[in-house]
């Protein structure tokens, strides 16, 4: 489950791409290039804890903005490799890094961005990071799980 495209990625989910995908000029429709980004995101805030600080203290993410550069077109049938990571860490926020490799090309289909915002929901207002949700995201990056 792994590419040289995506070293240094340490959340990579495994998908096939589904017929009913495709849009009406036969490749994957340009909205489901966020979703996959999404899923891998979501599998890596999942891993951080990031999702039962939401459940816990009703503080969780929230997405700022995000971006797709679209690389190659996918078309069914394929398999692909979407990463996640996190580039950089302000106090209130961190911007992932998306790439999708298309196994059909053996090659990058798609790279992305997304900010995503720690938000505290009761308040309606951003909130700063923990130090344990840094912390998670600092051993994660670093390949460690605990």
């Amino acid at each position: 489950m792994t590419h040289p495209k995506l070293e240094g990625f340490p959340v990579v989910v495994e998908a096939d791409l589904a017929w009913g995908e495709m849009d009406a000029f036969g490749h994957l429709n340009n909205v489901l290039f966020f979703r996959y980004f999404e899923n891998a995101r979501i599998r890596y805030m999942d891993e951080i804890g990031w999702f039962e600080l939401h459940r816990t203290a009703g503080i969780g993410p929230i997405v700022a903005s995000t971006q797709c550069r679209f690389r190659r077109p996918v078309h069914y049938p394929d398999r692909l490799l979407i990463g996640a990571r996190i580039i950089t860490i302000e106090p209130d926020r961190a911007t992932f890094e998306h790439r999708m490799i298309s196994r059909r090309w053996d090659d990058l289909a798609a790279e992305g961005q997304a900010v995503i915002v720690n938000y505290d929901y009761a308040a309606a207002q951003k909130a700063m990071l923990t130090h344990e949700l840094r912390s998670a995201i600092d051993r994660l990056e670093a390949g460690r799980t605990s």
